[in-house]
């Protein structure tokens, strides 16, 4: 803290109501234990009351729903020293111009990577079981099946689990997968085999990795290259019965060519994120047996919040003791990441 300044001024910027279901009282206090809190919530940077606001704010705290802090939101915020994101991507709310002024950023994207990588790990090994079309079968039929006859060599044992990018998410998935008997494969650009072999898996280049895997699970960023990256070729090359999980993007995936393949009863996919992001009503997606379809949830969700919040108040008080962020954001990384 610079002395000079006087306590540190900290101001919220998200949309509305998120503070709340971000911060636990607790981590309220221990943010207000090192700063001066400011009781506004702002909505939108260019109003009068959130000018006068920014002016005086050394710490801006932002959340999902802040608006653009821009080149004219900057020249009222003489005082503003560093940014805390206590959500993922800071993409949506700082534009090319705020990286110009050198302000340092820290982003939960590594600590909202935690819930996604539990769901992403729980699905992969329900899938395996084939747990969605057993169980839609169970509830058509009610009565006693051989089972195992309709699953055939179904399970996880020694199932082949092929995760694209090796994003933070990508390798806690992996990460979380070590104890299980699959065999591991990853497909990332920016990756060499070594690496891969550190974090358990195989380095293999995208197709073959499409092509040999049981289930394949997307954790790449939302790029123009990366755009229907599982294209109607490569969802062609899946393996009969293999199963599909993003929980990265939606663009990522050719909504059309998946579902054909999904109608055909050629696939399965757990979709957490799709293009749109709500499909059509009439969409064979939402009743497929093969097909767990969830609104994009993957990520903190309810008391997971609070594991956010709880960080962004350890990455303000690490700023006002002078020592560097936990969680720094590389500006000259940006873009190869969410």
């Amino acid at each position: 803290m610079d002395e000079r300044r006087g306590p540190t001024t900290v101001a919220f910027a998200m949309q509305p109501g998120l503070r709340e279901r971000l911060f636990a009282p607790e981590d309220l206090d221990r943010l207000r234990a090192v700063a001066r809190v400011e009781d506004e919530v702002l909505h939108d940077l260019g109003s009068d009351a959130s000018r006068t606001v920014l002016s005086r704010t050394d710490v801006l705290l932002t959340g999902w729903g802040c608006p653009p802090v821009t080149r004219e939101v900057l020249q009222g915020a003489p005082r503003l020293r560093a940014v805390v994101h206590a959500a993922g991507s800071v993409k949506h709310h700082l534009p090319q111009e705020f990286w110009a002024a050198g302000i340092p950023v820290s982003t939960a994207a590594g600590v909202n990577a935690i819930p996604v990588a539990e769901y992403t790990v729980a699905t992969v090994l329900l899938a395996n079981k084939r747990v969605w079309p057993l169980a839609a079968r169970y509830r058509e039929r009610r009565r006693a099946e051989d089972w195992d006859a309709l699953v055939g060599d179904a399970g996880n044992y020694r199932r082949t689990v092929g995760v694209v990018g090796a994003s933070t998410i990508g390798r806690r998935v992996l990460g979380l997968l070590a104890p299980f008997d699959l065999d591991l494969l990853l497909s990332d650009p920016y990756v060499d085999a070594a690496t891969a072999t550190e974090l358990g898996a195989r380095l293999v280049d995208l197709d073959t990795l499409v092509a040999t895997s049981d289930v394949v699970s997307l954790h790449a960023p939302d790029l123009p290259e990366t755009r229907h990256l599982m294209d109607a070729r490569r969802i062609g090359a899946m393996r009969d019965g293999a199963t599909l999980v993003n929980t990265a993007r939606g663009a990522l995936v050719d909504t059309d060519a998946l579902t054909a393949a999904v109608v055909a009863g050629r696939l399965h996919a757990v979709l957490d994120v799709t293009t749109p992001e709500v499909l059509p009503a009439g969409s064979p997606l939402y009743d497929h047996p093969n097909v767990l379809l969830t609104p994009h949830v993957a990520g903190s969700l309810g008391g997971e919040l609070h594991r956010l919040g709880a960080f962004a108040v350890d990455e303000v008080g690490r700023w006002t003791r002078g020592e560097p962020f936990a969680a720094p954001v590389d500006a000259g990384m940006l873009h190869r990441t969410a």
